[in-house]
């Protein structure tokens, strides 16, 4: 059975990225290199509308569902075949609950062939803060204590508002008028200030994306074996890799289940690394 070739489709190809924060500085050029897809930003097209980290909009649906829907809105506004979008998230990190953690996903989305590749990064590098502050200077020094001005600063009257906020902060003396026309008003005693998370505005989330975006190209350069199409990934782990010493076995994984969203195989794979988990990480031998 003759297979289409995708990996040399997609080069030469252009795919439109559903940003409007900037994120094609990042994103565009590992595309070109890892795929030779070009990347265009379509004009005046509103990602906000899927969800917004300065909580205005709520995001719709889940993470891979708010990219998709981004990818996939970009893709029907330009008539083009090949849409990517990414989102973010942050929250305590699966496998230790009191690390906090973010994580980052970039999808493809080809209409054409119906084709979908995710790639994951997930990291304890970037830090959401918030806290509520009484005076100008206050606002200030926090600010400048979390990296402004290349960490972006939001300063808001109320943390659970967005009635009276200011964003595109970009000095200290704007961040000072911010917080002094809000301070002003007779009611207010404190405002709120916090991490702008927005792409453009947070270093340590680009950095982050690109990293998706890495693991994106990887995943679409695994191509399942039976039908040959990208994103033939690892959508399973299985544990239970016994211990050298009683052979009992651990929560440490064993192996891997690749599989393929289009045909559906399957692929259990070893995990070479070792055949064997040491007593310390036995929890019979060292409970």
């Amino acid at each position: 059975m003759e297979h289409k070739d995708i990996l040399s489709e997609w080069r030469g190809r252009t795919a439109v990225l559903a940003t409007m924060h900037s994120k094609e500085v990042v994103i565009s050029p590992l595309i070109k290199e890892g795929l030779g897809i070009d990347v265009m930003v379509p004009a005046n097209f509103n990602t906000d509308q899927f969800g917004t980290f300065t909580r205005e909009v709520e995001r719709a649906g889940d993470q891979l569902e708010a990219a998709r829907k981004k990818a996939r809105a970009a893709v029907e506004c330009t008539g083009m075949d090949v849409g990517i979008a990414s989102e973010g998230s942050f929250g305590s990190h699966p496998s230790l609950p009191f690390v906090p953690s973010s994580l980052e996903i970039v999808v493809l989305v080809d209409v054409k062939n119906d084709i979908e590749v995710v790639g994951h990064y997930r990291s304890s590098s970037v830090l959401v803060r918030g806290e509520a502050v009484r005076t100008p200077d206050e606002a200030v020094a926090l600010a400048v204590a979390w990296g402004f001005p290349e960490q972006g600063i939001i300063v808001r009257g109320k943390e659970k508002s967005s009635a009276s906020m200011y964003k595109e902060l970009r000095t200290t003396e704007a961040v000072r008028a911010a917080a002094e026309e809000l301070l002003s008003k007779w009611f207010c005693t404190s405002i709120f200030i916090e991490t702008d998370m927005r792409a453009h505005r947070c270093p340590a989330r680009r950095e982050n994306i690109g990293q998706a975006t890495a693991d994106l190209i990887r995943n679409c350069k695994s191509l399942c074996p039976r039908c040959h199409i990208p994103g033939f990934v690892v959508t399973e782990v299985i544990k239970g890799l016994p211990c050298c010493s009683c052979g009992l076995a651990t929560d440490l994984a064993k192996a891997t289940v690749r599989s393929c969203k289009k045909c559906q195989h399957t692929v259990t794979l070893p995990i070479e690394q070792t055949s064997t988990a040491e007593p310390g990480e036995c929890q019979w031998c060292n409970p």
